[in-house]
């Protein structure tokens, strides 16, 4: 493990993914959209996964108009998806490219801030089904396709608060701890028996949806905009990162919350 490796000070040359087929998963706005856009900037074909049509076709749209490579809508929500449906993805993404070369698991569920003693347990169920069983199961489902690609990255969402915990943060907070064991669990089965490498990332503050729920009183205006901390994305969903495995890193610098 390279402790001194820096995803978020990488500068991609401009045809750095061609070649390369990446998944995105809540790919219709937020972090999702703005790395789905700098991978389509950096020539890979993308595929946008999320459950809002509507906007994957927005984000569909702004990739053609860029002149980059035509990406594929791949509707699937999280919460709802049954095995079918996961095969069915694997499936279309196996017929029409053969493999899979990056596979970012961005979507999440936030849930509620609320004290452990509190927290109602049907969203508490949905917080960890979104984000750590739906993210293995899309993953268990995939790796054939990743397998059969001769440089493959898989790229969990982790957080601050799933390295450490902190108070009133709940599900959403236990469910990125498990998102790092699943990373290094899954990085340790893979190296040395597939070309596939696994890593977290952990976006930091940035200015999304989630963020705005999650901080109702911040100025959205002194939060890190997605499309600059797409960087690190490129870098490990593409040949920079090539043998770098079981690592959890940051796409920005810390800051005081």
């Amino acid at each position: 493990m390279n402790t001194t490796f820096e995803p978020r000070l990488h500068r991609a040359a401009p045809d750095e993914l061609v070649g390369r087929v990446i998944a995105i998963t809540g790919a219709g706005d937020g972090i999702g959209r703005a790395v789905a856009l700098a991978c389509a900037a950096h020539g890979a074909e993308v595929v946008l996964t999320g459950r809002t049509v509507g906007k994957l076709e927005k984000v569909y749209d702004e990739i053609v108009a860029a002149g980059h490579a035509e990406p594929i809508i791949a509707p699937l929500d999280l919460e709802k998806a049954t095995a079918r449906d996961y095969d069915a993805l694997a499936d279309a993404i196996g017929t029409r490219y053969g493999r899979l070369d990056g596979l970012l698991h961005n979507a999440g569920l936030l849930g509620d801030l609320a004290p452990i003693e509190h927290y109602d347990v049907p969203l508490w169920t949905r917080v960890l089904h979104v984000n750590v069983t739906a993210a293995f199961a899309l993953t268990q489902v995939l790796l054939p396709q990743l397998r059969a690609a001769a440089d493959a990255s898989v790229l969990f969402t982790t957080s601050s608060v799933g390295r450490r915990g902190r108070a009133y943060w709940g599900a959403y907070a236990v469910s990125k701890f498990a998102v790092e064991g699943l990373t290094q669990v899954l990085a340790d089965e893979l190296h040395g028996t597939s070309s596939v490498r696994v890593n977290a990332i952990n976006p930091g503050a940035t200015r999304t949806a989630m963020r705005r729920t999650a901080y109702p009183a911040e100025d959205p205006a002194t939060v890190t905009p997605p499309a600059a901390i797409t960087a690190a994305y490129v870098c490990l969903l593409g040949p920079a990162s090539k043998g770098m495995t079981g690592l959890s890193v940051d796409a920005q610098a810390p800051r005081e919350r």
